[in-house]
């Protein structure tokens, strides 16, 4: 991947935009809402039928989080409270 994000993109989001983004990097334990953004683009693209070498994990830095090369590992969803824990 690389490290360096030379581009830097600003989006206006409405308030119900914002909620629905920061409720979903919250249930997927995301570190920053801009891994997040980073995170729905890639659902967004995969939707269009446009293919990315794109994956995520939980507990990875920000900065490890980006639209293209993270690794075939896949989206990992946030388990449901209580589950997995022992």
């Amino acid at each position: 991947m690389n490290d360096l994000r030379a581009e830097r993109l600003q989006v206006m989001l409405s308030p119900e935009e914002l909620a629905a983004t920061d409720d979903f990097r919250f249930k997927h334990r995301m570190p920053t809402r801009a891994a997040a953004v980073r995170e729905l683009l890639k659902f967004g693209l995969a939707a269009a039928g446009i293919e990315t070498e794109l994956g995520s994990s939980a507990g990875v830095k920000s900065s490890e989080y980006g639209v293209f090369g993270r690794g075939p590992a896949g989206h990992t969803p946030a388990k449901a409270d209580g589950e997995g824990t022992e």
